[in-house]
């Protein structure tokens, strides 16, 4: 997906918010555990209801991954019914991923190649082992390479604060700036987790016009609004993931539309920001 049509489809739905598929069959309802396809049909069930106020959705794949091939076909089975949708939405491979130049160039093949089993649009990338690590990703037309910037779990602060002795810059801005070497706006993304909007302020020096994926809004604590009145640009430049808040809102057999309910909630928020602080039109 191109940038101008991920900018349109956020004009569209008045919404810049992306559903987190962390599918866990400890946690999906009773009803469906016994069923075959359980983690596709309760995908499937939270994409129908969601999909009218949301952008985007990120399968976490270390949730599919560690059911084996079952959880590789349920992964599968989710990226063929969202491509099948006549609604368009924006898909990202929560994958991060990162090494040497020839294996990269296998992971990006595997997630991101259209005429693969997933065909994803974007794929999020640490970006610890540089350059050539990262290129293999940004060479697919059209996708988008998300690369970790400033995470928001208690580890952020054994790496990424550390401040360099001859400029004084912390290493999270050093990776902003150095990646606009291997990227632009129109293919690069920048992860910044919901509970650093302090730190969102740093970021936009660095990267004014490019997208933010922002995860931690919700069961982690981020506050929405922070991050939209720190994090918006003219183009909205913002992707915020939701993941538990929204999908486990229930455990009973109404999960489907307990999970619509937060998402409209997330979105009607969005909306009066967009209207307040951004170029984007309905």
């Amino acid at each position: 997906m191109q940038r101008s049509e991920l900018i349109q489809l956020i004009g569209q739905r008045q919404s810049f918010l992306c559903v987190g598929l962390d599918t866990d069959l400890a946690k999906i309802p009773a009803h469906l555990k016994n069923e075959s396809d359980a983690v596709f049909l309760f995908n499937k069930a939270i994409i129908d209801a969601t999909i009218d106020y949301c952008v985007a959705y990120k399968p976490n794949l270390a949730f599919y991954e560690s059911m084996g091939i079952k959880g590789l076909i349920q992964l599968k089975k989710t990226m063929d019914y969202l491509h099948s949708l006549d609604k368009s939405v924006f898909t990202i491979a929560d994958a991060k991923r990162g090494d040497i130049g020839n294996t990269s160039q296998q992971y990006a093949k595997a997630f991101l190649d259209q005429e693969g089993d997933f065909g994803f649009d974007s794929m999020t990338i640490a970006p610890y082992m540089g350059e050539d690590s990262v290129t293999p990703f940004t060479s697919f037309p059209n996708k988008w390479t998300i690369l970790l910037a400033l995470t928001s779990n208690k580890g952020a602060y054994d790496f990424q604060y550390i401040e360099n002795k001859e400029d004084g810059a912390r290493l999270f801005e050093s990776v902003l700036r150095k990646s606009q070497q291997w990227g632009n706006p129109d293919n690069m993304m920048y992860v910044v987790g919901a509970t650093k909007a302090d730190m969102l302020d740093s970021v936009r020096a660095i990267v004014p016009d490019s997208f933010l994926l922002v995860p931690g809004v919700g069961a982690q604590g981020g506050s929405l609004e922070e991050v939209c009145r720190h994090g918006l640009n003219r183009d909205c430049g913002l992707l915020v993931n939701s993941s538990r808040g929204i999908i486990y809102a229930s455990n009973g057999t109404d999960f489907a539309q307990r999970a619509a309910e937060e998402a409209q909630k997330l979105q009607v928020t969005m909306a009066k920001f967009l209207s307040e602080c951004t170029n984007i039109k309905h």
